[in-house]
């Protein structure tokens, strides 16, 4: 999820002065593995969203990652992080960023705020409070999940059940679970309440962001919160453990904050590129692109727009990764003759996507003869 676009429609309507997603809700190993083919030695265009998944990019060894968004605060988020990663060991990293306990965040930011660029830094001196509770609770999506976890989920099901959900279990004894004791009508009735269109648009997504949505967007979720719940492994899954339990469990981190990829991240920093702007704005010839869900906030004129704009950066071969939740959106067809959709890929992929609420993954790659011309891969790496 994310506010990386510049639909002029979104750019006009929607608030970009605050942290809307305090963490990128989109599963990292799955735009890894789709990305992979391309990343080693290319440049990689990413939404920057909070920081996390083009911190993950890194671990795939690219020359450069370009992390753009509209918005300056989610652009603070990644900034900070890449502070938090330079100056601090992985434990200490964690702490800071609220994953684990801490003393004294406001003691690490300040010696991290000389690290940081002017922007980023006004911008955190003028949020202390969250810095203090740690920043990957910042946002407003994840203010929206702790409403839920405070006040919902609690008059459906208790904290032994919710302990006894997450817990490590084979598919099939998943599934029964979920059938006989999670799967209740009360859960159903407060589901429907809580993630419809009204609610979500109030307190979770920015209203302006379901403008392109028709029929039921409570109904949607569910169907794939029962998927997430009955096939694919709930105890290590880190978006599952934020929602139920408020943080990040150790058997449950998301790829950038893993140890086994702290050093390669922590190495390759300075690969990283951060732009405000839009998408479509970025130079390239890009060989990798993770466009999140920014299509389904656009007018399906301005997706077809922006879609080709972005392939006339991309270079032969470039796969182009982004995520459906609720508008479908896929290869425009005025542009279907250079690219190709890879279906069976990516639904497999979308298969074990464990950011579950999506409806869609789209893993779509340039015909050879259909990309920008550009430098030869791996060439001025940092």
């Amino acid at each position: 999820m994310s506010a990386g676009s510049d639909a002029a429609e979104i750019a006009r309507s929607a608030s970009f002065d605050a942290v809307r997603y305090a963490s990128v809700w989109e599963d990292a190993d799955v735009l890894c593995e789709a990305l992979a083919p391309v990343a080693a030695g290319g440049r990689l265009l990413s939404i920057a969203s909070a920081g996390d998944n083009a911190l993950a990019l890194l671990t795939l060894d690219p020359m450069e990652v370009v992390a753009v968004d509209l918005s300056a605060a989610q652009l603070a988020c990644l900034e900070i992080r890449v502070a938090a990663f330079r100056e601090l060991d992985p434990e200490a990293c964690q702490a800071f960023l609220g994953v684990a306990p801490a003393r004294d965040r406001a003691r690490t930011y300040a010696a991290l705020r000389t690290r940081l660029p002017a922007d980023a830094a006004a911008f955190w001196d003028a949020h202390p409070g969250a810095i203090a509770a740690g920043l990957i609770h910042a946002g407003k999506f994840e203010r929206y999940f702790h409403a839920f976890r405070r006040f919902v989920l609690p008059l459906v099901h208790g904290r032994g059940t919710v302990r006894a959900l997450r817990a490590d279990k084979t598919l099939d004894a998943q599934r029964v679970f979920y059938e006989t004791r999670w799967d209740t009508r009360r859960w159903r009735a407060l589901f429907a309440v809580f993630f419809s269109r009204t609610v979500m648009g109030r307190f979770g997504r920015d209203p302006a962001f379901f403008a392109q949505v028709e029929g039921s967007v409570s109904a949607r979720i569910l169907e794939r919160t029962r998927v997430a719940l009955t096939a694919i492994p709930v105890a290590t899954n880190p978006y599952l453990a934020y929602i139920l339990t408020g943080n990040f469990p150790r058997e449950a981190l998301p790829r950038y904050l893993r140890p086994e990829h702290a050093g390669a991240i922590r190495a390759r920093l300075e690969r990283l590129r951060c732009v405000r702007g839009a998408a479509e704005n970025a130079v390239g010839p890009f060989h990798g692109f993770n466009l999140s869900d920014i299509f389904e906030y656009m007018s399906p004129a301005e997706h077809e727009r922006v879609y080709a704009v972005l392939l006339e950066q991309a270079a032969p071969g470039a796969r182009l990764a982004y995520w459906n939740m609720l508008a479908p959106r896929g290869i425009p067809a005025p542009v279907a003759d250079r690219v190709r959709a890879l279906t069976d890929e990516s639904a497999a992929l979308h298969a074990r996507d464990r950011a579950w609420f999506y409806q869609r993954f789209h893993l779509d790659q340039v015909r050879a003869e259909g990309g920008a011309p550009g430098p030869p891969r791996g060439a001025q790496r940092p």
